[in-house]
């Protein structure tokens, strides 16, 4: 198959275009998010360069995502990379939701069980795997994670075990 004919084909199945307000409300929400995540980094504390505390990588990451979205908000208008919202979107919107659920019920019931369903939840209904692929590989994901971040780099994270 051609470039060009590739490039046809996947012109066909894209969904078209949004348009600049799309960028300029992406920009927004990524800013609303990255301001919050700032808010957020900096009650948990900074500490020193020396010192970090608990709050200075995710106050550097979210400075630069409400950067990157002003960025956006001022230059990204002008592009065709967005799209119209679709059935696509609602998967994604999911993904965030199970995310949301996730970190909402890691302090209270350890990171085994949420990370299992999340991982199966991802790769069955949003992956479309198969039943036995999905078990299989959540299970073996939580495994390689448990043995990794607990036993190897004694992270405390909370956990059942």
């Amino acid at each position: 198959m051609s470039e060009a004919a590739l490039l046809e084909e996947l012109a066909e199945d894209r969904p078209p275009h949004a348009g600049p307000w799309s960028q300029l409300g992406a920009a927004v929400v990524a800013a609303v998010v990255g301001i919050a995540g700032v808010i957020g980094s900096l009650a948990l504390g900074l500490g020193r360069l020396t010192q970090p505390g608990p709050g200075l990588w995710p106050f550097v990451v979210c400075v630069v995502v409400t950067v990157l979205s002003i960025i956006l908000a001022l230059v990204g208008r002008h592009g065709t990379d967005t799209e119209k919202f679709s059935r696509s979107s609602v998967q994604t919107a999911v993904a965030v939701l199970t995310l949301v659920v996730f970190a909402s019920v890691l302090p209270l019931i350890g990171f085994e069980i949420p990370s299992l369903l999340l991982t199966f939840v991802w790769l069955r209904f949003l992956g479309k795997e198969t039943w036995v692929s999905a078990v299989a590989i959540s299970v073996g994901t939580v495994a390689a994670f448990y043995v990794l971040f607990v036993l190897l780099l004694q992270i405390p994270l909370p956990r059942l075990i």
